[in-house]
């Protein structure tokens, strides 16, 4: 049987006109050396893409999915059989998953095991049969409602141990699918309010969860990347991972940070204030930038709306630090997407993916050329260049003393500055992207 009436999306070049083609994304052209593929390393989302039915806090879902029927096993197998159709005609040639995305819960934990094991089986069959592979896995600790309190911070002793029980089978089956990562989104892990909060224990306890899945890690042998994502709120009021730098701060006291890296969502970064460059950026000069969940926000609306990608501008200079970064590695860029309420088409996921993915491999062309021509490194270098020699190599090699500073401050004290030239630079990074 197949789901999506359309045939395999094909690259048909800048002007075609066709909305079930790609327009940028050529996944054999040569960046940088690479090719685009292996630059951007597309993943599908199994729980935006096959589980969403386009429900929202004001209504029910529009989207009448044809693989969402059926008892749980024969469900969550024709969600396989669709997921893996879908990404076969888009050349997506990775996917991500929550563990109750693939499955259904049963009626007690070991019962739900027993169905983990029995969908992992058939996805991986399908992952042999098609090449396809799991860029990541994770756990659903925040959706049931005995993680109404949060999961590894729950007031409840119970709830802990029954989260780490779950994420102990999310990474069992995440090592089963070959799995490149394993993330940890704090779905509830924050607070509501502190008149009923310890936050010390739930910091401490958080941490202690983490540090029991790095070391069954190693007891089973599975070697993928750990990854944390931050978010600032949501469902919570404050979400402990509020930022690149607040988890950067968690996991160094800690001392967790040998173990773990980010996965950068954009819309995070704008609700936590940020641009989706200041995350990339931050993650990237801490050597700890993993993979991209790549959507935007409305800049009109202040909460998640997990929309496709398709502000080119933003796409750019995501794909410039991730250049800077030497690429992905074991990461990539999962379409954490989903599309509206009115977009109920299973024609419009299509659409959607395919924006996204021009999007990111326009981004990724006009970076490159930026990098090449070294069009804002060469200013940025100039603009730092009194740290390369006198006082100011002195104070880059943290040889000099207050004393010493006060010295030569007395002596220099007719400061001179040159202009920042933000216009100019804004300017220069849109020409780049008109060409």
């Amino acid at each position: 049987m197949e789901y999506f009436n359309f045939k395999k999306i094909n690259y048909e070049g800048k002007n075609s006109t066709n909305p079930l083609a790609f327009k940028h994304y050529n996944e054999n052209e040569i960046v940088l050396g690479k090719s685009m593929k292996e630059h951007l390393r597309f993943a599908m989302s199994w729980w935006h893409t096959l589980c969403a039915e386009g429900a929202d806090q004001f209504g029910v879902g529009t989207a009448d999915r044809p693989w969402n029927k059926g008892d749980i096993i024969s469900a969550a197998k024709a969600k396989v059989d669709a997921g893996f159709e879908f990404m076969s005609k888009l050349s997506i040639p990775y996917f991500c998953f929550h563990d109750r995305d693939i499955i259904a819960e049963g009626k007690n934990l070991a019962e739900t095991n027993e169905l983990l094991d029995i969908i992992s089986d058939y996805i991986l069959e399908k992952m042999q049969e098609t090449g396809i592979k799991c860029l990541w896995g994770t756990a659903n600790c925040f959706n049931h409602k005995r993680y109404v309190h949060g999961a590894g911070t729950s007031c409840n002793a119970d709830v802990f141990a029954y989260a780490a029980a779950q994420i102990k089978k999310a990474i069992e089956i995440t090592k089963k699918l070959g799995g490149e990562n394993y993330v940890f989104w704090g779905g509830r892990e924050g607070y509501e309010t502190l008149l009923n909060t310890n936050t010390e224990l739930e910091l401490d306890n958080f941490a202690y969860l983490l540090k029991l899945a790095v070391d069954y890690a190693k007891k089973i042998g599975f070697t993928g990347q750990f990854l944390i994502e931050p978010k600032p709120k949501e469902p919570t009021k404050h979400q402990y991972d509020f930022d690149t730098q607040t988890v950067l701060s968690f996991l160094r006291k800690y001392n967790l940070d040998a173990y773990f890296k980010m996965n950068i969502e954009a819309n995070h970064a704008t609700l936590a204030g940020h641009t989706f460059q200041h995350e990339l950026n931050l993650a990237r000069i801490n050597n700890v930038l993993g993979s991209i969940d790549a959507n935007q926000g409305d800049m009109l609306l202040g909460w998640d709306t997990d929309q496709f990608p398709t502000n080119v501008y933003d796409a750019t200079l995501a794909m410039y630090e991730v250049i800077k970064n030497g690429g992905l590695h074991k990461g990539g860029l999962n379409f954490d997407s989903k599309v509206r309420r009115g977009s109920f088409e299973e024609e419009d996921l299509a659409i959607a993916y395919i924006a996204g993915m021009d999007t990111f491999a326009k981004g990724l062309k006009v970076a490159a050329k930026l990098y090449e021509d070294k069009a804002l490194e060469l200013f940025v270098e100039n603009r730092y260049s009194s740290y390369n020699s006198g006082i100011g190599l002195e104070i880059k090699n943290q040889n000099v003393d207050f004393e010493a500073l006060e010295q030569y401050a007395l002596a220099h004290d007719q400061i001179k500055n040159e202009s920042g030239k933000q216009e100019l630079l804004e300017t220069i990074l849109n020409q780049y992207i008109y060409k």
